[in-house]
C-alpha cells in the first residue's frame, strides 16, 4: 500500500510517499481502507518533534480516519467487513489502509460523507470531552473559536445551554454567529481581558501566554481548560486536557450530527499526496474548520 512516512523530525519536506507493507489486524482490531483523513495541529507538531504522542520516526501520521472495514482481527464481533466507520487513532491514518482498535471506532454518521466524517474524530472528541461538565447558563470563552476544535466547541456548548463567547478574527464573526456564538471578540483589535470577566469556563485552544491572561477573566471558582500547554499551570483553576479515543463518545457525537445539532466545516479538501501543503496551511493558523485529505483510490 501507499503511505506518507517520515524518517526524521522536521518541516513539511520530510514527508514522503512510500510503498509499505499492508498491516494485518490483531486481536480486537480491524483493518480499515481509508476513505478520508484530516489534518490536526497535532500532526504537524508531531512531525516537527514538538509533541511526543506516537514515538520516534519512522512514522506515519494521521489521527483521524473514516473508511470501510476491510478485515476483522480475532475476537471482533462489533463490526463486520464492509461497515462504514470513523474514529481517532494515534498515527497511521495517512495511508491507504490503517489498523484500528475496535473500541475506538463508531459507525460513520449516516447523513454525512466520509470527507465530513474524517474531519470530526479528534476535534469533536476534544470539544466533547473538554466540555463534558459544562452547565446550562454557564458563561464560556472559546479561544480560536473558528478553528477545528473551536467551531465544534461553540456548537456543543450552545447546545448544552451555555452563553458562548469566542475569540476570532472579524472575518469569522458572522460565520460563528451562525453556529450559535452569543458574543465575539476580534483578538487582533481588542484585548479579550478588557472585554469579558467573571467567566465560568475558558477553553484555551491557543496556549502559551493566553493562559495567564485567561485566568484573569475567570470567576474565583471558574475553570481554565488548556489543550496546548500554557503559562497558567500554577493557577488552582488550571486543567491540562488531553483527548482520548472513544468509540462511545463518537456514537454520541454521531447522534448530534444526525439530529442536526452539530456540523463540521471543511476549509478545503486536498489529495493525500499534497500533505506537505496541508501541513503548511494548518501551521499558518488561518484554517476555518478542518482540512481533509483523500488518499489514492479511496473506497466509494
Amino acid at each position: 500500500m501507499l503511505a506518507i512516512t517520515q524518517k526524521v523530525f522536521g518541516g513539511p519536506e520530510v514527508l514522503d510517499i512510500e510503498e509499505v507493507d499492508r498491516p494485518r489486524p490483531g486481536a480486537g482490531e480491524v483493518l480499515i481502507r481509508v476513505a478520508a483523513t484530516s489534518v490536526n495541529p497535532a500532526d504537524w507538531k508531531v512531525r516537527a518533534g514538538l509533541l511526543d504522542r506516537i514515538g520516534e520516526p519512522l512514522l506515519t501520521l494521521g489521527f483521524d480516519v473514516s473508511g470501510i472495514i476491510e478485515e476483522l482481527g480475532p475476537g471482533v464481533d462489533r463490526f463486520g467487513v464492509g461497515d462504514a466507520v470513523y474514529g481517532m487513532v494515534f498515527g497511521g491514518a495517512n495511508a491507504e489502509y490503517v489498523v484500528v482498535q475496535v473500541h475506538t471506532l463508531a459507525p460513520k454518521p449516516h447523513h454525512i460523507d466520509h470527507v465530513h466524517a474524517a474531519a470530526l474524530p479528534t476535534a469533536a472528541l476534544t470539544a466533547w470531552q473538554a466540555l463534558a461538565a459544562i452547565g446550562v447558563e454557564q458563561r464560556i470563552l472559546v479561544h480560536a473559536a473558528a478553528g477545528g476544535v473551536g467551531h465544534l466547541a461553540v456548537q456543543m456548548a450552545k447546545h448544552r445551554g451555555a452563553y458562548v463567547i469566542g475569540t476570532a478574527r472579524a472575518v469569522n464573526h458572522e460565520y460563528l454567529r451562525g453556529l450559535g456564538a452569543d458574543e465575539l471578540i476580534d483578538y487582533t483589535a481588542t484585548d479579550f481581558g478588557t472585554a469579558v470577566r467573571d467567566l465560568d469556563i475558558v477553553l484555551d485552544l491557543v496556549g502559551g501566554e493566553y493562559g495567564s491572561r485567561s485566568a484573569r477573566v475567570l470567576r474565583a471558582d471558574g475553570r481554565l481548560i488548556d489543550t496546548q500547554g500554557s503559562d497558567a499551570e500554577d493557577d488552582p483553576r488550571y486543567e491540562r486536557f488531553y483527548v482520548e479515543p472513544s468509540g462511545v463518545s463518537l456514537r454520541e457525537i454521531a447522534t448530534m450530527v444526525e439530529h442536526g445539532y452539530l456540523g463540521v466545516t471543511i476549509d478545503q479538501v486536498l489529495p493525500l499526496a499534497e500533505i506537505a501543503k496541508a501541513h503548511q496551511i494548518s501551521e499558518s493558523g488561518r484554517v476555518r474548520g478542518k482540512i481533509v485529505l483523500v488518499p489514492w483510490n479511496p473506497p466509494a
